[in-house]
């Protein structure tokens, strides 16, 4: 009937709040300019700025941001956050090594404009460098499991993730 609204729940204001924030953060990453946040190339071989690793579970999206200056963040379409890792000193040292092994492996990621969430069971890693972005698609379980070339790559950013997720206990525990 006409001027019938239907009534959403806290619980359906609170997911879209979530995912709203979420692929706000993530497109903020995605299409940031990494000279505005005063990020530059120190030499010819200096080309990845950041990492961004996407992967897709039944109840939403994962996201992992790593930049060269040390910020962190993982966050999740239903609302899930750790931003601020950058203040730890283990949690930079996981960026730090994580971007040294994506630099290693960059060749092996494609060029691309394409700026989707993989599906369920799927990880997109992805490299922001200074020439443009470049992203890499397979199924969680391979790169896991060592089926897959950037394995070690999947393994560094869960080395990261680990890092936040114990500096994230720890603020729990204390406050």
């Amino acid at each position: 009937m006409f001027g019938r609204r239907t009534r959403e729940s806290a619980k359906e204001r609170h997911d879209r709040s979530g995912v709203e924030a979420y692929q706000g953060l993530r497109n903020q990453i995605l299409n940031l300019d990494p000279a505005e946040v005063g990020l530059k190339p120190t030499g010819p071989t200096d080309r990845v700025w950041a990492f961004v690793m996407d992967t897709g579970y039944p109840e939403g999206t994962a996201t992992l941001v790593c930049l060269r200056d040390g910020t962190t963040s993982l966050y999740t379409s239903s609302g899930f956050g750790i931003i601020g890792g950058g203040a730890h000193p283990t949690v930079v040292k996981a960026n730090a090594a994580l971007l040294a092994i994506l630099t290693e492996e960059l060749d092996r990621l494609p060029v691309t404009t394409d700026e989707s969430l993989p599906a369920v069971g799927r990880t997109v890693i992805r490299a922001l460098t200074f020439d443009g972005a470049r992203a890499y698609e397979a199924d969680e379980d391979d790169l896991g499991y060592e089926r897959d070339a950037l394995s070690p790559v999947f393994h560094a950013a869960h080395d990261v993730i680990t890092q936040l997720r114990l500096v994230d206990e720890q603020s729990r525990q204390s406050g």
